[in-house]
Protein backbone atom coordinates (compact mmCIF):
# COMPACT_ATOMS: atom_id res chain seq x y z
CA UNK A 1 0.00 0.00 0.00
CA UNK A 2 2.91 2.34 0.67
CA UNK A 3 3.30 3.17 -3.00
CA UNK A 4 -0.42 3.92 -3.42
CA UNK A 5 -0.37 7.23 -1.56
CA UNK A 6 1.71 10.17 -2.66
CA UNK A 7 1.98 13.89 -3.06
CA UNK A 8 -0.69 13.92 -5.76
CA UNK A 9 -3.39 12.85 -3.31
CA UNK A 10 -6.42 15.14 -3.21
CA UNK A 11 -6.70 16.96 0.08
CA UNK A 12 -9.59 16.03 2.36
CA UNK A 13 -8.36 17.25 5.73
CA UNK A 14 -9.25 14.71 8.40
CA UNK A 15 -8.12 13.30 11.72
CA UNK A 16 -8.99 10.80 14.44
CA UNK A 17 -9.35 11.26 18.21
CA UNK A 18 -9.14 8.22 20.50
CA UNK A 19 -10.13 8.06 24.16
CA UNK A 20 -8.46 5.06 25.79
CA UNK A 21 -9.89 3.00 28.61
CA UNK A 22 -7.45 3.04 31.53
CA UNK A 23 -7.06 0.72 34.54
CA UNK A 24 -4.57 -0.35 37.16
CA UNK A 25 -4.51 -4.16 36.81
CA UNK A 26 -3.48 -4.51 40.46
CA UNK A 27 -5.92 -2.03 42.01
CA UNK A 28 -9.51 -1.98 40.79
CA UNK A 29 -10.42 1.19 42.69
CA UNK A 30 -7.73 3.38 41.14
CA UNK A 31 -8.98 6.84 40.16
CA UNK A 32 -9.06 7.07 36.33
CA UNK A 33 -8.80 10.88 36.28
CA UNK A 34 -5.66 10.82 38.38
CA UNK A 35 -4.21 7.94 36.38
CA UNK A 36 -4.93 9.78 33.13
CA UNK A 37 -3.25 12.94 34.37
CA UNK A 38 -0.18 11.00 35.45
CA UNK A 39 -0.08 9.23 32.09
CA UNK A 40 -0.09 12.57 30.27
CA UNK A 41 2.78 13.71 32.48
CA UNK A 42 4.57 10.48 31.55
CA UNK A 43 3.95 11.21 27.88
CA UNK A 44 5.49 14.65 28.33
CA UNK A 45 8.53 13.04 29.91
CA UNK A 46 8.78 10.55 27.04
CA UNK A 47 8.57 13.45 24.58
CA UNK A 48 11.29 15.36 26.43
CA UNK A 49 9.30 18.56 26.92
CA UNK A 50 7.97 20.35 29.97
CA UNK A 51 6.51 23.74 29.10
CA UNK A 52 4.23 23.78 26.04
CA UNK A 53 0.60 24.34 26.95
CA UNK A 54 -2.58 23.87 24.93
CA UNK A 55 -4.08 27.04 23.45
CA UNK A 56 -7.86 27.05 23.98
CA UNK A 57 -8.21 30.49 22.39
CA UNK A 58 -9.91 29.36 19.20
CA UNK A 59 -12.26 26.78 20.69
CA UNK A 60 -16.02 27.34 20.59
CA UNK A 61 -17.80 24.04 21.34
CA UNK A 62 -21.32 25.42 21.84
CA UNK A 63 -21.91 26.77 18.33
CA UNK A 64 -24.32 24.57 16.36
CA UNK A 65 -24.08 23.83 12.62
CA UNK A 66 -27.82 24.59 12.38
CA UNK A 67 -27.24 28.27 13.18
CA UNK A 68 -28.07 28.23 16.88
CA UNK A 69 -25.88 28.46 19.97
CA UNK A 70 -26.19 26.49 23.21
CA UNK A 71 -25.96 28.59 26.33
CA UNK A 72 -23.12 27.67 28.66
CA UNK A 73 -25.54 27.32 31.57
CA UNK A 74 -27.48 24.58 29.76
CA UNK A 75 -24.44 22.74 28.42
CA UNK A 76 -23.34 19.40 29.86
CA UNK A 77 -19.71 19.06 30.96
CA UNK A 78 -18.79 16.85 28.03
CA UNK A 79 -19.61 19.68 25.63
CA UNK A 80 -17.23 22.19 27.24
CA UNK A 81 -14.07 21.12 25.46
CA UNK A 82 -12.60 24.59 25.96
CA UNK A 83 -12.60 24.24 29.75
CA UNK A 84 -13.39 20.69 30.83
CA UNK A 85 -9.83 19.50 30.72
CA UNK A 86 -8.82 22.10 33.29
CA UNK A 87 -11.80 21.25 35.49
CA UNK A 88 -10.96 17.57 35.42
CA UNK A 89 -7.28 18.27 35.97
CA UNK A 90 -8.06 20.31 39.06
CA UNK A 91 -10.06 17.39 40.46
CA UNK A 92 -7.08 15.13 39.87
CA UNK A 93 -4.57 17.53 41.33
CA UNK A 94 -6.38 17.71 44.66
CA UNK A 95 -5.83 13.99 45.09
CA UNK A 96 -2.08 13.92 45.18
CA UNK A 97 1.06 15.96 45.67
CA UNK A 98 4.14 15.03 43.69
CA UNK A 99 7.62 15.74 45.00
CA UNK A 100 6.43 18.53 47.25
CA UNK A 101 4.58 20.64 44.66
CA UNK A 102 1.14 20.57 43.10
CA UNK A 103 0.87 19.38 39.53
CA UNK A 104 0.11 22.25 37.17
CA UNK A 105 -3.36 21.73 35.62
CA UNK A 106 -2.22 23.58 32.51
CA UNK A 107 0.38 20.87 31.97
CA UNK A 108 -2.12 18.05 31.55
CA UNK A 109 -1.66 18.38 27.81
CA UNK A 110 1.20 17.11 25.73
CA UNK A 111 1.65 18.86 22.38
CA UNK A 112 3.80 16.45 20.40
CA UNK A 113 6.42 16.70 17.68
CA UNK A 114 4.21 14.65 15.35
CA UNK A 115 1.59 17.41 15.49
CA UNK A 116 -0.76 15.52 17.81
CA UNK A 117 -2.19 16.27 21.23
CA UNK A 118 -2.22 13.81 24.17
CA UNK A 119 -4.33 15.00 27.09
CA UNK A 120 -6.87 14.29 29.82
CA UNK A 121 -10.44 14.18 28.50
CA UNK A 122 -12.80 13.67 31.44
CA UNK A 123 -11.74 10.29 32.91
CA UNK A 124 -9.68 9.13 29.93
CA UNK A 125 -6.36 9.82 28.29
CA UNK A 126 -6.99 10.93 24.71
CA UNK A 127 -4.78 11.05 21.66
CA UNK A 128 -5.94 13.53 19.03
CA UNK A 129 -4.02 12.83 15.86
CA UNK A 130 -2.63 15.54 13.59
CA UNK A 131 -4.44 16.76 10.49
CA UNK A 132 -3.86 14.49 7.48
CA UNK A 133 -5.10 14.60 3.90
CA UNK A 134 -5.85 10.97 3.05
CA UNK A 135 -7.04 7.74 4.59
CA UNK A 136 -3.68 5.97 4.52
CA UNK A 137 -2.14 8.75 6.59
CA UNK A 138 -5.13 8.61 8.94
CA UNK A 139 -4.21 4.99 9.63
CA UNK A 140 -0.55 5.85 10.07
CA UNK A 141 -0.93 8.64 12.61
CA UNK A 142 -3.71 6.80 14.45
CA UNK A 143 -1.44 3.80 14.91
CA UNK A 144 1.35 6.19 15.93
CA UNK A 145 -0.99 7.37 18.69
CA UNK A 146 -1.29 3.81 20.01
CA UNK A 147 2.50 3.51 20.01
CA UNK A 148 2.89 6.84 21.83
CA UNK A 149 0.32 5.81 24.42
CA UNK A 150 2.26 2.58 24.98
CA UNK A 151 5.53 4.49 25.31
CA UNK A 152 3.84 6.68 27.92
CA UNK A 153 2.79 3.60 29.91
CA UNK A 154 6.43 2.47 30.06
CA UNK A 155 7.45 5.86 31.43
CA UNK A 156 4.45 5.86 33.80
CA UNK A 157 5.36 2.47 35.29
CA UNK A 158 8.99 3.52 35.72
CA UNK A 159 8.00 6.78 37.45
CA UNK A 160 5.08 5.51 39.52
CA UNK A 161 6.25 1.96 40.28
CA UNK A 162 2.81 0.60 39.47
CA UNK A 163 1.18 -0.93 36.43
CA UNK A 164 -1.23 0.73 34.03
CA UNK A 165 -3.20 -0.82 31.17
CA UNK A 166 -4.80 0.96 28.20
CA UNK A 167 -7.65 -0.33 26.06
CA UNK A 168 -8.56 0.84 22.57
CA UNK A 169 -12.26 0.15 22.91
CA UNK A 170 -15.50 2.06 23.50
CA UNK A 171 -17.31 0.39 26.41
CA UNK A 172 -16.45 -0.40 30.01
CA UNK A 173 -19.05 -3.15 30.49
CA UNK A 174 -20.89 -1.07 33.09
CA UNK A 175 -23.00 1.12 30.83
CA UNK A 176 -20.45 3.81 29.96
CA UNK A 177 -19.15 4.46 26.47
CA UNK A 178 -16.21 6.62 25.44
CA UNK A 179 -15.51 7.83 21.98
CA UNK A 180 -13.35 7.45 18.95
CA UNK A 181 -14.18 10.51 16.88
CA UNK A 182 -13.39 11.26 13.26
CA UNK A 183 -13.12 14.79 11.92
CA UNK A 184 -13.51 15.88 8.30
CA UNK A 185 -13.32 19.38 6.88
CA UNK A 186 -16.07 20.09 4.36
CA UNK A 187 -16.84 23.23 2.40
CA UNK A 188 -18.89 25.83 4.27
CA UNK A 189 -21.17 26.27 1.24
CA UNK A 190 -22.30 22.64 1.53
CA UNK A 191 -25.92 22.56 2.72
CA UNK A 192 -25.82 20.98 6.18
CA UNK A 193 -29.28 19.50 5.66
CA UNK A 194 -27.78 17.57 2.75
CA UNK A 195 -25.00 16.32 5.01
CA UNK A 196 -27.58 15.02 7.48
CA UNK A 197 -29.76 13.43 4.82
CA UNK A 198 -27.07 11.79 2.68
CA UNK A 199 -24.28 10.93 5.10
CA UNK A 200 -26.56 9.24 7.65
CA UNK A 201 -27.17 6.07 5.54
CA UNK A 202 -23.43 5.60 5.21
CA UNK A 203 -22.71 6.04 8.92
CA UNK A 204 -25.53 3.65 9.82
CA UNK A 205 -24.48 0.87 7.43
CA UNK A 206 -20.67 1.15 7.34
CA UNK A 207 -20.61 -0.80 10.62
CA UNK A 208 -20.51 -3.96 8.53
CA UNK A 209 -16.82 -3.28 7.84
CA UNK A 210 -15.83 -0.76 10.56
CA UNK A 211 -17.33 -2.40 13.65
CA UNK A 212 -14.88 -3.64 16.29
CA UNK A 213 -17.29 -6.26 17.67
CA UNK A 214 -18.87 -6.45 21.08
CA UNK A 215 -20.04 -9.16 23.49
CA UNK A 216 -23.38 -8.09 24.94
CA UNK A 217 -26.57 -6.44 23.74
CA UNK A 218 -27.76 -3.15 25.22
CA UNK A 219 -25.87 -0.29 26.84
CA UNK A 220 -25.04 -2.33 29.93
CA UNK A 221 -24.64 -5.57 28.02
CA UNK A 222 -27.77 -6.85 29.72
CA UNK A 223 -28.68 -9.06 26.79
CA UNK A 224 -26.63 -12.09 25.80
CA UNK A 225 -25.18 -12.06 22.30
CA UNK A 226 -22.59 -10.61 19.97
CA UNK A 227 -22.90 -7.56 17.72
CA UNK A 228 -20.76 -5.75 15.18
CA UNK A 229 -20.36 -2.36 16.83
CA UNK A 230 -19.34 -1.15 20.26
CA UNK A 231 -21.04 2.23 19.77
CA UNK A 232 -24.35 1.19 18.19
CA UNK A 233 -26.35 0.76 21.40
CA UNK A 234 -25.39 4.26 22.54
CA UNK A 235 -26.72 6.16 19.51
CA UNK A 236 -30.07 7.66 20.48
CA UNK A 237 -30.78 10.56 18.11
CA UNK A 238 -30.36 11.41 14.46
CA UNK A 239 -28.97 14.92 14.94
CA UNK A 240 -27.66 16.84 17.95
CA UNK A 241 -24.87 18.76 19.67
CA UNK A 242 -24.31 16.30 22.52
CA UNK A 243 -21.54 13.69 22.63
CA UNK A 244 -22.29 11.71 25.83
CA UNK A 245 -26.06 12.15 26.34
CA UNK A 246 -28.56 11.36 23.59
CA UNK A 247 -25.64 10.71 21.27
CA UNK A 248 -26.56 11.55 17.67
CA UNK A 249 -25.65 9.91 14.39
CA UNK A 250 -24.76 13.38 13.06
CA UNK A 251 -23.09 15.68 15.58
CA UNK A 252 -23.73 19.38 14.92
CA UNK A 253 -20.81 21.06 16.67
CA UNK A 254 -19.68 23.97 14.51
CA UNK A 255 -16.06 24.42 15.52
CA UNK A 256 -14.00 24.27 12.33
CA UNK A 257 -10.54 25.06 13.79
CA UNK A 258 -10.03 26.78 10.44
CA UNK A 259 -11.30 29.79 8.52
CA UNK A 260 -15.03 29.74 9.31
CA UNK A 261 -16.09 31.38 6.04
CA UNK A 262 -14.57 28.48 4.08
CA UNK A 263 -14.86 25.39 6.25
CA UNK A 264 -17.07 23.27 8.44
CA UNK A 265 -15.62 20.50 10.57
CA UNK A 266 -17.80 17.42 10.63
CA UNK A 267 -17.34 15.74 14.02
CA UNK A 268 -18.28 12.05 13.66
CA UNK A 269 -18.92 10.26 16.97
CA UNK A 270 -20.62 7.04 15.83
CA UNK A 271 -17.45 5.12 14.96
CA UNK A 272 -15.71 2.33 16.87
CA UNK A 273 -12.10 2.28 18.02
CA UNK A 274 -10.27 -0.10 15.72
CA UNK A 275 -7.19 -2.20 16.41
CA UNK A 276 -6.85 -3.25 12.74
CA UNK A 277 -5.59 -1.16 9.83
CA UNK A 278 -8.20 -1.91 7.17
CA UNK A 279 -11.21 -0.77 9.23
CA UNK A 280 -9.44 2.54 9.97
CA UNK A 281 -8.63 2.98 6.29
CA UNK A 282 -12.23 2.27 5.25
CA UNK A 283 -13.79 4.26 8.10
CA UNK A 284 -12.02 7.41 6.98
CA UNK A 285 -11.61 6.76 3.28
CA UNK A 286 -15.18 5.77 2.44
CA UNK A 287 -16.61 8.62 4.51
CA UNK A 288 -14.37 11.13 2.74
CA UNK A 289 -15.60 9.86 -0.63
CA UNK A 290 -19.26 10.07 0.39
CA UNK A 291 -18.61 13.65 1.55
CA UNK A 292 -17.15 14.44 -1.88
CA UNK A 293 -20.38 13.19 -3.45
CA UNK A 294 -22.42 15.33 -1.04
CA UNK A 295 -20.35 18.42 -1.83
CA UNK A 296 -20.96 17.74 -5.51
CA UNK A 297 -24.72 17.55 -4.84
CA UNK A 298 -24.92 14.10 -6.40
CA UNK A 299 -28.65 13.33 -6.61
CA UNK A 300 -28.04 9.58 -6.70
CA UNK A 301 -27.44 9.68 -2.93
CA UNK A 302 -31.15 10.22 -2.34
CA UNK A 303 -31.89 6.59 -3.21
CA UNK A 304 -30.05 5.45 -0.06
CA UNK A 305 -31.92 7.62 2.46
CA UNK A 306 -33.27 5.62 5.42
CA UNK A 307 -36.71 6.04 6.94
CA UNK A 308 -35.78 5.10 10.55
CA UNK A 309 -32.01 5.59 10.85
CA UNK A 310 -31.75 5.65 14.66
CA UNK A 311 -33.33 2.24 15.20
CA UNK A 312 -31.51 0.96 12.11
CA UNK A 313 -28.15 1.60 13.81
CA UNK A 314 -28.87 -1.13 16.35
CA UNK A 315 -30.45 -3.45 13.79
CA UNK A 316 -27.43 -3.32 11.50
CA UNK A 317 -25.09 -4.01 14.41
CA UNK A 318 -27.02 -7.07 15.56
CA UNK A 319 -27.62 -8.62 12.13
CA UNK A 320 -24.62 -10.87 11.70
CA UNK A 321 -26.23 -12.45 8.63
CA UNK A 322 -26.12 -9.10 6.76
CA UNK A 323 -29.51 -9.98 5.30
CA UNK A 324 -31.91 -7.78 7.30
CA UNK A 325 -33.90 -5.42 5.02
CA UNK A 326 -34.14 -1.74 5.91
CA UNK A 327 -36.93 0.56 4.83
CA UNK A 328 -35.73 3.45 2.70
CA UNK A 329 -37.34 6.87 2.59
CA UNK A 330 -38.79 5.88 -0.80
CA UNK A 331 -40.57 2.91 0.75
CA UNK A 332 -38.28 0.39 -0.95
CA UNK A 333 -36.14 -1.99 1.08
CA UNK A 334 -32.42 -2.73 1.00
CA UNK A 335 -29.86 -4.53 3.13
CA UNK A 336 -26.84 -2.81 4.61
CA UNK A 337 -24.69 -4.57 2.02
CA UNK A 338 -26.87 -3.28 -0.80
CA UNK A 339 -26.76 0.28 0.53
CA UNK A 340 -22.98 0.11 0.78
CA UNK A 341 -22.71 -1.24 -2.76
CA UNK A 342 -24.87 1.64 -4.02
CA UNK A 343 -22.65 4.16 -2.23
CA UNK A 344 -19.55 2.46 -3.61
CA UNK A 345 -20.80 2.85 -7.18
CA UNK A 346 -21.61 6.53 -6.60
CA UNK A 347 -18.20 7.19 -5.06
CA UNK A 348 -16.29 5.77 -8.02
CA UNK A 349 -17.06 9.12 -9.66
CA UNK A 350 -15.11 11.00 -6.99
CA UNK A 351 -11.80 9.14 -6.99
CA UNK A 352 -9.19 11.90 -7.12
CA UNK A 353 -6.02 10.22 -5.87
CA UNK A 354 -4.11 6.98 -5.59
CA UNK A 355 -5.32 6.54 -2.04
CA UNK A 356 -8.93 7.07 -3.11
CA UNK A 357 -8.49 4.36 -5.72
CA UNK A 358 -7.01 2.02 -3.11
CA UNK A 359 -9.94 2.72 -0.78
CA UNK A 360 -12.41 1.88 -3.57
CA UNK A 361 -10.58 -1.39 -4.26
CA UNK A 362 -10.58 -2.39 -0.60
CA UNK A 363 -14.18 -1.27 -0.11
CA UNK A 364 -15.37 -3.46 -2.97
CA UNK A 365 -13.29 -6.48 -1.97
CA UNK A 366 -14.49 -6.36 1.64
CA UNK A 367 -18.12 -6.16 0.56
CA UNK A 368 -17.57 -9.14 -1.75
CA UNK A 369 -15.99 -11.15 1.04
CA UNK A 370 -18.76 -10.35 3.51
CA UNK A 371 -21.41 -11.23 0.94
CA UNK A 372 -19.78 -14.57 0.17
CA UNK A 373 -18.96 -15.71 3.73
CA UNK A 374 -18.34 -13.33 6.62
CA UNK A 375 -15.44 -15.39 7.95
CA UNK A 376 -13.56 -14.95 4.68
CA UNK A 377 -13.19 -11.29 5.75
CA UNK A 378 -11.51 -12.09 9.08
CA UNK A 379 -8.15 -10.62 7.99
CA UNK A 380 -9.78 -7.28 7.14
CA UNK A 381 -12.90 -6.78 9.29
CA UNK A 382 -12.41 -6.52 13.04
CA UNK A 383 -15.80 -7.73 14.27
CA UNK A 384 -15.41 -10.83 12.11
CA UNK A 385 -11.91 -11.52 13.43
CA UNK A 386 -13.16 -11.16 17.00
CA UNK A 387 -16.21 -13.34 16.34
CA UNK A 388 -14.00 -16.02 14.84
CA UNK A 389 -11.70 -16.05 17.87
CA UNK A 390 -14.59 -16.08 20.34
CA UNK A 391 -16.21 -18.87 18.35
CA UNK A 392 -13.13 -21.00 18.95
CA UNK A 393 -13.37 -20.19 22.66
CA UNK A 394 -17.05 -21.17 22.72
CA UNK A 395 -16.14 -24.54 21.25
CA UNK A 396 -13.11 -25.08 23.48
CA UNK A 397 -15.01 -24.42 26.69
CA UNK A 398 -18.30 -25.90 25.50
CA UNK A 399 -20.34 -27.37 28.35
CA UNK A 400 -22.01 -30.77 28.21
CA UNK A 401 -25.70 -30.94 29.11
CA UNK A 402 -27.46 -33.59 31.16
CA UNK A 403 -27.95 -35.72 28.04
CA UNK A 404 -24.24 -35.68 27.31
CA UNK A 405 -24.57 -33.34 24.34
CA UNK A 406 -22.01 -30.58 23.81
CA UNK A 407 -23.44 -27.06 23.80
CA UNK A 408 -21.76 -23.85 22.71
CA UNK A 409 -20.57 -21.69 25.58
CA UNK A 410 -23.37 -19.13 26.15
CA UNK A 411 -22.64 -15.53 25.18
CA UNK A 412 -23.18 -14.34 28.75
CA UNK A 413 -20.27 -16.43 30.04
CA UNK A 414 -17.79 -14.24 31.92
CA UNK A 415 -14.84 -15.65 29.97
CA UNK A 416 -16.22 -14.25 26.72
CA UNK A 417 -16.80 -10.84 28.28
CA UNK A 418 -13.22 -10.86 29.57
CA UNK A 419 -11.85 -11.82 26.16
CA UNK A 420 -13.86 -9.00 24.58
CA UNK A 421 -12.01 -6.52 26.79
CA UNK A 422 -8.65 -8.27 26.42
CA UNK A 423 -8.97 -7.99 22.66
CA UNK A 424 -8.26 -4.27 22.72
CA UNK A 425 -5.49 -3.97 25.32
CA UNK A 426 -2.62 -2.03 23.81
CA UNK A 427 0.55 -4.02 23.36
CA UNK A 428 -0.49 -7.33 24.90
CA UNK A 429 -4.13 -7.78 23.90
CA UNK A 430 -5.56 -10.51 21.70
CA UNK A 431 -5.72 -8.25 18.66
CA UNK A 432 -2.08 -7.23 19.11
CA UNK A 433 -1.02 -10.87 19.33
CA UNK A 434 -2.96 -11.82 16.21
CA UNK A 435 -1.42 -8.90 14.33
CA UNK A 436 2.09 -9.97 15.32
CA UNK A 437 1.22 -13.46 14.13
CA UNK A 438 0.38 -12.08 10.68
CA UNK A 439 -3.37 -12.69 10.95
CA UNK A 440 -4.42 -9.20 9.81
CA UNK A 441 -3.91 -7.20 6.63
CA UNK A 442 -1.68 -4.19 7.19
CA UNK A 443 -1.73 -0.78 5.52
CA UNK A 444 1.33 0.68 7.24
CA UNK A 445 4.51 -0.91 8.54
CA UNK A 446 5.96 -0.82 12.03
CA UNK A 447 8.78 1.31 10.63
CA UNK A 448 6.24 3.80 9.26
CA UNK A 449 4.58 4.00 12.66
CA UNK A 450 7.86 4.51 14.51
CA UNK A 451 8.69 7.45 12.25
CA UNK A 452 5.19 8.94 12.64
CA UNK A 453 5.57 8.96 16.42
CA UNK A 454 8.15 11.74 16.08
CA UNK A 455 7.33 13.37 12.74
CA UNK A 456 4.26 15.36 11.69
CA UNK A 457 2.52 15.05 8.31
CA UNK A 458 4.28 17.28 5.79
CA UNK A 459 1.20 18.31 3.81
CA UNK A 460 -0.85 20.09 6.51
CA UNK A 461 -0.26 22.80 9.11
CA UNK A 462 0.56 19.98 11.56
CA UNK A 463 4.05 20.21 10.05
CA UNK A 464 4.46 23.74 11.49
CA UNK A 465 3.05 22.80 14.89
CA UNK A 466 5.13 19.64 15.17
CA UNK A 467 8.35 21.18 13.91
CA UNK A 468 8.02 24.07 16.36
CA UNK A 469 7.59 21.57 19.21
CA UNK A 470 10.63 19.64 18.04
CA UNK A 471 12.92 22.51 17.11
CA UNK A 472 11.93 25.48 19.27
CA UNK A 473 10.40 24.42 22.59
CA UNK A 474 12.31 27.35 24.09
CA UNK A 475 10.04 29.77 22.20
CA UNK A 476 6.77 27.84 22.11
CA UNK A 477 4.49 28.86 24.97
CA UNK A 478 1.35 27.10 23.71
CA UNK A 479 -0.20 25.55 20.62
CA UNK A 480 -3.68 24.73 19.39
CA UNK A 481 -5.14 23.37 16.18
CA UNK A 482 -5.19 26.76 14.47
CA UNK A 483 -2.57 28.70 16.42
CA UNK A 484 0.83 28.69 18.02
CA UNK A 485 1.73 31.08 20.83
CA UNK A 486 5.31 32.37 21.00
CA UNK A 487 7.19 33.79 23.94
CA UNK A 488 10.15 35.49 22.30
CA UNK A 489 10.85 37.99 25.10
CA UNK A 490 10.39 40.88 22.70
CA UNK A 491 10.65 44.48 23.84
CA UNK A 492 6.89 44.78 24.34
CA UNK A 493 6.95 41.65 26.49
CA UNK A 494 3.70 40.18 25.11
CA UNK A 495 3.05 36.70 23.85
CA UNK A 496 2.63 36.46 20.08
CA UNK A 497 -0.27 34.48 18.66
CA UNK A 498 0.41 33.14 15.17
CA UNK A 499 -2.85 32.11 13.49
CA UNK A 500 -2.87 29.06 11.22
CA UNK A 501 -6.39 29.21 9.83
CA UNK A 502 -5.55 27.37 6.61
CA UNK A 503 -5.11 23.68 7.46
CA UNK A 504 -3.31 23.09 4.15
CA UNK A 505 -0.72 25.83 4.69
CA UNK A 506 2.56 24.03 5.32
CA UNK A 507 4.81 27.08 5.46
CA UNK A 508 4.86 30.33 7.42
CA UNK A 509 7.59 32.98 7.08
CA UNK A 510 8.05 33.62 10.80
CA UNK A 511 7.70 30.04 11.98
CA UNK A 512 9.95 28.66 9.26
CA UNK A 513 12.62 31.21 10.15
CA UNK A 514 12.43 30.15 13.79
CA UNK A 515 12.42 26.43 12.99
CA UNK A 516 15.47 26.80 10.81
CA UNK A 517 17.19 29.28 13.10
Amino acid sequence: MEEAAGESDAARVMGIETEYGITNPDRSGANPILMSSRLVQACRAWAGQSTTRWDYGGEDPLQDQRGMRRSRASATSDMLTDATEYDEAEQAVTLRRRRGSWEDPAHLNAVLANGARFYVDHAHPEYSGPEVTNARDAVLWDRAGDAIALAATVEYEREEDERVALYKNNVDGKGASYGTHENFLIRRDTDFDDVIKYLTPHLVTRQIFTGAGRVGIGQRGEGAGFQMSQRADYMEAEVGLETTLRRPIINTRDEPHAERSRWRRLHVIIGDANCMDIPILLKTGTTALVLAAIEARDTRLGACELREPVSDVQTVSRDLTLRAPFVLASGDKATALQIQRALLEICRTYVASATDAYVITRWESVLDLLDRDIFSAAREVEWVAKLQLLGRMRSKYAPVDERGEVQDLPWDDARLAAADVQWSQLGTGLAARLERAGSFERVVTDEDVAAAMRTAPRDTRARLRGDMVAARPDLLDAAGWSSVVLDRETTHGDLEVVHLDDPLATTHPLLDSLIGG
